[in-house]
């Protein structure tokens, strides 16, 4: 049996400053942006080749996290210091990069504070 991630649901304060900096800054595709009702919106984003994508809205979980917490999301890229420059190209608050256990990494936070690594898995990993 395969299991497949397929989608993760990131804590935001304001959906149209999440779903901006996501397209804008980081450069993940707008795949779906519906509003239900007054009290639903859902709205899609996928990182530019990912098989999994992220969820923003209103009213898309039962109780939602406070926005912010979501913390530990990764990212994998062939080349560190491509993805590090396309992400200051961009205007993303990004950390230099860093050779840690694992390969090497840079960080950044979302408008709300949601943590995310990017990692160039190290050869052999």
């Amino acid at each position: 049996m395969d299991w497949k991630l397929e989608l993760v649901a990131i804590p935001v304060s304001d959906v149209d400053r999440a779903k901006t900096f996501y397209t804008e800054k980081v450069g993940f595709n707008a795949d779906h942006d519906h509003r239900v009702s007054d009290q639903i919106r859902f709205v899609q984003l996928t990182p530019p080749g990912s098989a999994c994508s992220i969820a923003l809205g209103t009213g898309i979980m039962e109780a939602p996290p406070p926005p912010g917490s979501a913390q530990g999301l990764q990212l994998v890229v062939p080349d560190i210091e491509a993805a590090h420059a396309e992400l200051v190209e961009r205007g993303v608050d990004v950390s230099e990069v860093q050779e840690m256990p694992g390969g090497l990494f840079v960080f950044f936070r979302d408008p709300d504070g949601n943590g995310w690594a990017v990692q160039q898995a190290s050869r052999g990993s």
